[in-house]
């Protein structure tokens, strides 16, 4: 539930924007292990992994200066797939980062790399194929999206990794 909370917070209190924030600089979420966190074996919960990108993500919208620019249109962002590698645990009272940030997109989807790190060792890195939707019903263009928020609407070329797992789930834009 402490999770729920922070990204109700996150959400509709957001942290102030960056000056000078682009959409392609990364976002860094900094957080701490609580008890709600953990699963039987007292380390993080592979669900609450989710969560904490969720929350991440959010900030990384706040970075931006994008919460209002969205809620004007109408806009929100859901996740259409996301898939996770984990390294090593995290635990109880472990302090650790997730940075966050956009790696491209096409036609559909904006592309995200979550990376954990605790101190300078890598725990986890999760994959995001997010959308945005329209209260008023219908998808909004990726680049649509990113040219709102201040980028050009040409993405950079997306990782080859991430391009074959978007295609490999059927998230990636389809042309013919």
């Amino acid at each position: 539930m402490t999770r729920q909370i922070q990204l109700a917070l996150a959400t509709t209190r957001p942290r102030r924007a960056v000056p000078g924030q682009g959409v392609l600089d990364p976002s860094v979420s900094r957080m701490r292990v609580h008890p709600g966190d953990l699963d039987l074996y007292l380390h993080v919960n592979n669900g609450v992994y989710l969560q904490m990108m969720d929350i991440a993500r959010s900030n990384y919208l706040a970075d931006l200066g994008a919460v209002g620019l969205l809620r004007e249109r109408g806009w929100y962002p859901v996740v259409a797939a996301s898939t996770m590698t984990y390294r090593r645990s995290l635990r109880l009272g472990d302090r650790f980062e997730i940075t966050s940030r956009v790696v491209g997109w096409d036609e559909r989807v904006v592309y995200l790399e979550q990376v954990f790190t605790r101190g300078s060792e890598s725990v986890a890195r999760g994959l995001v194929a997010g959308r945005f939707l329209s209260r008023g019903g219908g998808r909004i263009p990726a680049p649509e999206v990113v040219g709102l928020l201040g980028g050009s609407p040409e993405s950079p070329d997306v990782p080859a990794d991430v391009a074959a797992w978007a295609r490999a789930v059927d998230v990636a834009h389809r042309t013919g």
